[in-house]
């Protein structure tokens, strides 16, 4: 009788000890909230408030994204992040380049989401973790023959915290209407602004002027040159906040009442000094 009860209590306990996702719908409520203060510098490592997502920029492409239970998320993922003995949760990986992905992640690497499938067919991630889910769209990319693979290109999805957090990856077209409405509304989007090696910088400002994004977070820029161009054609329809470093912390109470687009320096993780 009495290992019963310990069963039945333990039973009980459970939900209670599961970790849980607040739902996310890919719709930003930034208008809901005007004047709403969103801005928050902070280390990689420090401790992320409930109901909010840390989001570091690496280096190109690779952002570590970590939610409040501690999950490490890292997007195109090279198998360097820098000096630190951290094992990410999820990385994410597109390999049109090999700036972007690794052929050797380390096997303790939980879950690890190759954005490409066998030649031209894709691939479908779904990863439920429970406060995470991370889900991908399957985009084209230009072969290595100037020819195309089709589905070879993954634009990931972070449902976290009520937000919607997506990273293009290594896009080489526009998305079509069915691919628009597969990402859905992304609160925050990580866009590759190089202008040439991946979409060219009207195509791109097209892309984000649709997707309607609270938070646009630039990357794949070679220089501040290619940088401006791309604020500089931007800042019609979208505020820019130079950060000043290469971490912010986002929550869905924070997020800016007019589009922003918010200019990470990036930065290898390393032990903090103190």
């Amino acid at each position: 009788m009495r290992l019963i009860l310990i069963c039945l209590a333990l039973l009980t306990a459970l939900p209670a000890l599961a970790q849980t996702r607040t739902p996310s719908h890919c719709i930003a409520l930034a208008e809901a909230i005007p004047g709403a203060s969103y801005l928050h510098r902070a280390s990689y490592d420090a401790q992320v408030a409930e109901e909010t997502v840390l989001i570091h920029y690496i280096a190109h492409a690779s952002f570590l994204i970590r939610s409040a239970a501690g999950l490490n998320m890292v997007t195109d993922f090279t198998g360097f992040v820098g000096n630190v003995p951290m094992i990410p949760d999820v990385v994410t990986m597109n390999h049109a380049h090999e700036t972007h992905w690794t052929a050797f992640p380390d096997p303790a690497i939980p879950h690890v989401l190759p954005g490409w499938g066998e030649f031209g067919l894709g691939i479908d991630h779904r990863v439920d973790l429970g406060e995470v889910l991370v889900r991908n769209v399957s985009t084209d990319i230009r072969s290595q023959w100037s020819g195309v693979e089709t589905n070879g290109n993954s634009v990931f999805v972070f449902e976290l915290a009520g937000l919607c957090i997506g990273h293009l990856g290594h896009l080489h077209h526009e998305p079509t209407d069915e691919q628009y409405a597969a990402i859905g509304r992304l609160d925050v989007v990580m866009a590759a602004v190089d202008g040439g090696m991946t979409v060219d910088l009207p195509t791109m400002m097209r892309i984000i002027r649709r997707l309607r994004s609270s938070i646009v977070i630039p990357m794949h820029w070679f220089g501040d040159f290619t940088l401006d161009q791309f604020l500089t054609g931007m800042r019609d329809a979208f505020q820019v906040v130079e950060v000043g470093g290469p971490t912010l912390e986002v929550s869905l109470d924070r997020l800016p009442s007019t589009p922003t687009i918010m200019v990470l320096r990036p930065q290898w993780l390393r032990v903090s000094e103190d």
